[in-house]
């Protein structure tokens, strides 16, 4: 066996059909597109969602909820990652370079969740009433 006489297995490789290329390919004129119709035309067929002039079950259905754009700069951190973390002083910067929270975030605030040993700092960031109480126990502050 030489390199230049490898060849991949029968069938493993075909050809990409190019359609409207005359008689002889076998999808040449209407390039197996049939005749006439909206689904012939370029840019042709139906819009998606579109269901034969029956109301579209995206309009039937009733509209719910509410999400506001401004949650993408919130996040939260648990007791468990600050833990981990082992820092003394904890500001957004340290928790964005960490990758705890994303780097969209502007609000950040300690959840109750885990538990911490360690005393830690935290600079503008805010914490709920259970985990700033778990912080202050363990020898930290909250400012």
């Amino acid at each position: 066996m030489e390199l230049n006489s490898i060849k991949p297995a029968d069938g493993a490789k075909h050809y990409k059909r190019r359609v409207g290329r005359g008689i002889g390919s076998g999808l040449g004129k209407t390039a197996g597109r049939g005749h006439k119709g909206q689904k012939s035309r370029s840019g042709g067929g139906p819009a998606v969602g579109f269901e034969g002039g029956q109301m579209p079950m995206h309009r039937r259905l009733p509209k719910r909820g509410f999400k506001s754009h401004l949650l993408q700069f919130n996040a939260e951190v648990t007791l468990t990652s600050l833990e981990v973390l082992g820092l003394a002083e904890v500001d957004l910067l340290v928790l964005k370079h960490a990758r705890l929270v994303g780097q969209l975030a502007k609000v950040v605030k300690v959840i109750n969740t885990g538990a911490i040993t360690k005393a830690v700092k935290l600079n503008g960031i805010g914490a709920t009433a259970g985990a700033k109480a778990a912080i202050e126990a363990a020898g930290g502050s909250v400012a």
